[in-house]
């Protein structure tokens, strides 16, 4: 990556007339299949937490930990598959296939558990696995299809259709526990059978190959050129220098050190959510309902945001969008009542629209091709790490202070990690 010497922002690279205004078929079809696959997810995701707190009793130090060290396990296992996808090249698909395959048997452990926290653990892990071995790959197969300097959109399309169906998710869930009396059995049944068509809509329509043309060339009446000998292209590093090696750039480093700072600074959804359902005395049955308003704001605003992001730079909307977070933390400092909620929901959304698919979009450009999954694992695992430490941090603080000193420690270190990743991140300058 070469720094420009004009004033645009180095994460922005020039954007030739006419191109990437077409977002590739991969990339849709990948879409297709974040939405199916996250409104079988979300079915389950939307009422977990309710179910773990409020059905089995944990405290909220328990589910922190709980949930955060899955988050771990995940942010293990995505180097594992970022690392199997660059081996031989074109293994993209499969090995996040096989993280899609994971994920749905996963519901099949929640229904057969009936209640037992073990069995749940294990659910709970075999899923986070699932998604740890997917992310990187279906990452990595965006960037190559997608030209460089139109990445911002390309995520913001796949992460629209991905929240659609994060959207649609808890809905789903909210009404099969109407229809069915609270019946968990239900939900979890329908999420394994749509999990299972996300993979089938990811073997029917994802090309094998990300960087093959997704539509044919036209022929051109050229004589054929005489077969020239092609050298084997040099392998990628071995898996276990992986890591050390796309960290050995300045760019990427700086990217991932952000990345961690603020990850660790966030203290989750779940628990956003339990502290709105206190503060509003919602009843359980309306809880799942709560991560649609977050969703539909991310939804309208993920694909704008990306484009932002590739006309102004990566790095300021993706600062902004933690500063969102830290509004949202602020807001639920205030008394509760139905303007904080809707406050704190939309400012969620913000977030996630101006940070998840752009944090890919600034650091793919840093990456060798040959390695673009395993160094997009390395970033997405350094910041899964640190959301560990957030969320086992704030269900202590939460157990032994209380809700709103804990929330006021939060917001003070986002806010303090928010200035050091303000510095960190690179501006201006390029190389």
């Amino acid at each position: 990556m070469y720094l420009a010497t004009t004033g645009r922002r180095s994460d922005a690279p020039p954007r030739p007339v006419g191109v990437g205004r077409r977002v590739p078929g991969t990339v849709v079809a990948l879409g297709a299949v974040s939405l199916v696959t996250d409104i079988s997810s979300e079915m389950v995701t939307a009422v977990l937490p309710l179910y773990l707190v409020l059905g089995l009793g944990l405290s909220p130090l328990q589910f922190g930990f709980f949930d955060g060290l899955f988050n771990g396990a995940t942010a293990l296992v995505r180097l594992l598959g970022g690392r199997l996808a660059d081996r031989g090249g074109g293994r993209h698909r499969t090995v996040a296939g096989a993280g899609y395959l994971l994920s749905a048997l996963s519901r099949l452990g929640l229904l057969l558990a009936d209640g037992a926290a073990g069995g749940i653990a294990a659910a709970m892990a075999a899923d986070r696995l699932g998604k740890g071995v997917r992310t990187a790959p279906r990452d990595a197969m965006i960037t190559l299809s997608a030209p460089p300097e139109a990445l911002g959109r390309a995520f913001g399309v796949h992460r629209a259709m991905d929240t659609t169906g994060a959207l649609l998710g808890p809905l789903v869930a909210f009404l099969v526990l109407w229809a069915t009396a609270d019946a968990y059995d239900a939900v979890f049944v329908l999420s394994f059978a749509t999990g299972l068509l996300g993979v089938v809509v990811l073997g029917l329509f994802v090309p094998a190959d990300p960087g093959a043309p997704s539509t044919p060339v036209r022929p051109t009446r050229a004589p054929k050129p005489a077969p020239v000998p092609v050298p084997k292209p040099a392998p990628f590093p071995k898996p276990v220098r992986t890591a050390p090696r796309v960290l050995a750039d300045p760019a990427f480093r700086r990217v991932v050190v952000a990345a961690a700072l603020l990850g660790a600074a966030t203290i989750g959804d779940s628990f956003l959510y339990l502290l709105l359902q206190r503060g509003l005395d919602l009843p359980a049955a309306l809880f799942p309902l709560l991560p649609l308003g977050s969703a539909a704001c991310y939804l309208l605003l993920a694909v704008p945001a990306g484009r932002l992001a590739d006309r102004s730079g990566r790095r300021i909307p993706f600062l902004l969008g933690h500063g969102a977070l830290l509004a949202a933390y602020l807001t639920l400092l205030a008394p509760a009542g139905p303007a904080v909620a809707v406050l704190v929901l939309v400012l969620l959304g913000v977030f996630y629209a101006a940070t998840d698919g752009v944090l890919m979009a600034l650091a793919a450009p840093a990456l060798p091709v040959r390695g673009r999954a395993s160094g997009l694992a390395v970033l997405q695992t350094g910041q899964a790490l640190a959301r560990l430490v957030g969320a086992a941090g704030f269900g202590a603080a939460w157990t032994w202070w209380g809700p709103r000193p804990a929330l006021a420690a939060a917001a003070l270190a986002l806010a303090a990690a928010l200035t050091a990743a303000w510095r960190i991140l690179p501006g201006r300058k390029a190389r």
